[in-house]
């Protein structure tokens, strides 16, 4: 998509106020030392040919979300909750509190802060003892552009969840600074020439290039990963970065200044790759400061969601 120079300086600056492009939020995290090389705390999910678990864990976060959020106060959904989520089950994300109670209250607030809240599940991954959800909280599933975006991560154990992560942003109204006309949430790439799905050998190449092209950009701020990485008119649903490439080569040839972080967290499934990032430097229990979802296809990045908490 073409933007008009007038329209990319008011979404630089947009990006510069905010904080925020592709998933860069900032909350005075560390910059890498010079002369180092930073390593993720955590790379990718474990057991990933057991696609039987993975199959059965990603049902059972859907059906807990699908099931428990409509009434969280309920009799059947703290059933629910205490059969699917263990009572030590840890919490991470502001505001969350573990334990199935933890999650029950988590949707209560979610209700409470958007009147008539229905959950919207667009995208779910499951990546050995990891499933992503990406999901819109709104009172309208018919309207992409109402209610908050969230990217939500659970770590399972015999079928129970133990570990969680909770992104939640609210999704921009009116005219988004992109100029894009994409939503947070809609699906718009087709490729050239219909593929198979990918295997788990093309999965994890997959997931290497991503994460390698997001820790470059992101933590060592070589743009130039833009031109071998990502297509050139890749398709962008963060609400401040248009499309393309050439907005992000245009910041980082500003000489804007942005403090360093890396992914720790990453999963494949299909052709869609995850990553939850934090500063450098960040220690393993500090706060998630986003959730970035990458379409790979044929070697190359070719669409971009993320949720980026604002507190």
């Amino acid at each position: 998509m073409s933007v008009a120079s007038s329209r990319l300086a008011r979404g630089t600056a947009v990006l510069a106020g905010a904080a925020l492009l592709a998933g860069l939020g900032v909350t005075t995290p560390a910059s890498a030392a010079p002369g180092t090389t930073p390593k993720p705390t955590v790379t990718a999910a474990p057991d990933r040919r057991d696609t039987t678990t993975e199959h059965r864990n990603a049902c059972a976060v859907r059906t807990l979300i699908t099931t428990t959020f409509a009434d969280p106060d309920s009799t059947s959904s703290q059933q629910l909750a205490a059969e699917f989520v263990s009572p030590s089950a840890v919490a991470h994300g502001a505001g969350t509190t573990a334990g199935p109670e933890g999650l029950l209250a988590q949707f209560s607030a979610d209700r409470t802060r958007v009147p008539g809240a229905q959950a919207v599940i667009k995208r779910v991954a499951a990546d050995g003892d990891l499933v992503a959800v990406h999901w819109q909280i709104t009172p309208d599933p018919r309207d992409e552009r109402r209610g908050d975006a969230a990217v939500d991560l659970f770590r399972l154990e015999h079928g129970r969840i133990v570990e969680r992560w909770s992104l939640e942003q609210p999704v921009p109204t009116g005219t988004p600074a992109s100029g894009n006309t994409n939503t947070m949430f809609s699906d718009l790439y087709r490729p050239a020439r219909p593929t198979a799905a990918p295997s788990e050998r093309q999965e994890e190449r997959d997931r290497v290039l991503a994460v390698s092209a997001y820790d470059t950009l992101f933590r060592d701020h070589d743009a130039s990963i833009l031109d071998r990485a990502f297509d050139p008119a890749y398709l962008q649903h963060n609400p401040v970065a248009p499309n393309g490439t050439a907005a992000l080569k245009q910041l980082f040839g500003s000489g804007a200044q942005f403090p360093a972080q890396q992914s720790v967290i990453s999963l494949s499934d299909g052709d869609i790759v995850w990553t939850f990032s934090q500063a450098v430097g960040a220690k393993p229990g500090d706060p998630l400061l986003a959730a970035d979802l990458f379409r790979v296809d044929d070697g190359l990045i070719r669409e971009h969601w993320d949720v980026v908490p604002t507190d």
